[in-house]
């Protein structure tokens, strides 16, 4: 959370990095109909909060999925994460494709790869792209996928 809250202060007050992007202004909320905005996957992200990740054990180690976010990317400034209370990270987002919203690029990085059985908790930030943030933390136990 603190994460989350430094973006806002640093994006509203001194215009701050989030990954590649600086935030220094909310984008415009108008609604479209289309899911580009914070006003238009906030309520989506809040009633889906348990699907934002996955772990995934597979050949060997422990797959960390980001993929339900990056399909609500469009109304995201950024994504940060920490693995079991570590510091955190910006998760790599590909930009908002706004004639496909929902759509991955093919090349898009959607999780990332720890030691198995090392992955006990992860926290997630986002950073709206209306300054807003949401946060939550995951057991692994409860966002394990087959």
């Amino acid at each position: 959370m603190f994460r989350a809250m430094t973006w806002a202060i640093v994006a509203m007050l001194v215009g701050g990095a989030v990954g590649a992007e600086t935030p220094t202004e909310a984008e415009d909320q108008t609604v479209t109909g289309q899911f580009l905005t914070a006003t238009e996957v906030r309520p989506i992200l809040g009633a889906t909060q348990g699907n934002w990740i996955a772990v995934r054990e597979f050949n060997g180690q422990d797959l960390l999925y980001f993929t339900h976010l990056l399909s609500w990317r469009c109304g995201l400034y950024g994504i940060s994460f920490a693995i079991n209370g570590g510091e955190m990270q910006d998760f790599p987002m590909a930009a908002c494709d706004v004639n496909a919203p929902m759509t991955i690029p093919p090349d898009a990085v959607i999780y990332l790869e720890y030691p198995l059985g090392s992955i006990e908790t992860i926290d997630v930030e986002l950073l709206y792209d209306d300054l807003g943030t949401g946060a939550a933390q995951f057991q692994r136990q409860n966002v394990m996928t087959p």
